[in-house]
C-alpha cells in the first residue's frame, strides 16, 4: 500500500523545478485545464479575502490570485518552489499582495496558523492526492484554518481522466499491475514502471464522498477538461481566435459538471464551504460586507 512520503513529494517538487511554472502553456488542453480552475477562482473568491494557497508552486495561480485579493499567504513544502515563487512574484509585480512564504507540510499547520485565520484556501494541482493516508489529517487542517462560512476551491488527480489521457501508455504496461492500480487508485514506489510521480487518483465520486465525510459542504464537482482532452492538435489553431475559443471555454465549464463527465479531466475541481457555526449567519453576513 502507498504511504505518504512527505521527504518524497519535497524532493520530486524541488527537482520538478520551473516545469510547475510553464506546464499550463504546454499544449492548448492544458491551457483549458487553466481556464476552468481559474473560472472557479474567479467566480467564487472576493477583493478583500484573505486566502492561503496552499501547495502554491512556482506561482501561476498566486499570481491570478493577486488580481483579486492583496491578502494571500503563500505555502509548498519545496523550498525550491517557494523561492520560485518568490522570485517570480517580484519579477512579474505581484509581491505586494503577498503577506508571507511558509514552508510547511499541510498534515500539520499548527505550527504556523490559528484556527479560521482565512476567509479561503485554495490547493489546486494536486496536493490531497500525495498525501495518501493522511488526507484526512490534511483536509482537517485546511478546514481548521479557513473561517466557518470560508471556502475551499481544490483539485486532485483523477483516475479515469488519468487512464483516459495516458491510455496509449497504460496500455504497454502489465494488465494485473493496471487493475490494481485502478481498484485502489494508487501509484507508489512499488510500481515504478507505471511513473515515478507517486500520487492517490480520486474518482469522483470519491472525492465528494471524502470530503462532505470531513464536514464540508459541496458546491460545485467538476473536471478539469472533457471536451478538449486528447484535440491538442485540432485547436492549435484555434487558440487565437478569441471568439471561437471563449465558446469553447463555456462548453468545457458546462459539460465539466455534468455527472457523466466529472471523471474525465486529469483533476477534479471541488469547490467546498466550512459550515457556519450555529447563530453565526449575522455576523458573518456583516463581516463580508466590512470587506
Amino acid at each position: 500500500m502507498a504511504t505518504y512520503d512527505p521527504n518524497y513529494v519535497r524532493s520530486f517538487y524541488d527537482q520538478y523545478g520551473r516545469k510547475e511554472w510553464v506546464r499550463w502553456d504546454a499544449s492548448p488542453v492544458e491551457r483549458v485545464k487553466w481556464e476552468v480552475h481559474l473560472h472557479y477562482l474567479r467566480q467564487y473568491l472576493q477583493p478583500g479575502d484573505r486566502i492561503l494557497e496552499m501547495g502554491a508552486g512556482a506561482g501561476r495561480f498566486t499570481q491570478e490570485l493577486a488580481r483579486i485579493s492583496k491578502r494571500i499567504v503563500v505555502a509548498d513544502i519545496s523550498p525550491v518552489q517557494l523561492q520560485l515563487n518568490r522570485e517570480n512574484a517580484l519579477a512579474l509585480g505581484f509581491s505586494s499582495s503577498i503577506e508571507r512564504w511558509v514552508e510547511c507540510d499541510m498534515c500539520d499547520l499548527r505550527p504556523h496558523w490559528h484556527d479560521a485565520e482565512f476567509d479561503a484556501v485554495v490547493s489546486y494541482g494536486g496536493p490531497l492526492s500525495y498525501v495518501f493516508e493522511q488526507r484526512d489529517r490534511a483536509i482537517s487542517e485546511l478546514l481548521r484554518v479557513t473561517r466557518p462560512g470560508g471556502r475551499l476551491l481544490l483539485s486532485v488527480m483523477s483516475l479515469w481522466g488519468t487512464l483516459h489521457h495516458f491510455l496509449p501508455f497504460i496500455l504497454k504496461l502489465d494488465p494485473a499491475m493496471n487493475r490494481e492500480i485502478i481498484a485502489t487508485g494508487d501509484l507508489g514506489p512499488d510500481k515504478p514502471e507505471a511513473g515515478t510521480h507517486f500520487m492517490h487518483m480520486y474518482r469522483a465520486v470519491e472525492f465528494r464522498q471524502f470530503l462532505e465525510a470531513s464536514g464540508a459542504v459541496v458546491e460545485v464537482l467538476s473536471a478539469s477538461d472533457c471536451l478538449a482532452t486528447n484535440w491538442t492538435q485540432a485547436l492549435e489553431d484555434r487558440q487565437t481566435d478569441e471568439a471561437t475559443w471563449q465558446y469553447l471555454m463555456e462548453m468545457e465549464i458546462e459539460a465539466c459538471r455534468e455527472p457523466g463527465c466529472v471523471d474525465m479531466g486529469t483533476h477534479v475541481i471541488a469547490v467546498c464551504t466550512k459550515p457556519e457555526l450555529p447563530g453565526s449567519e449575522g455576523c458573518s453576513a456583516q463581516g463580508a460586507a466590512a470587506r
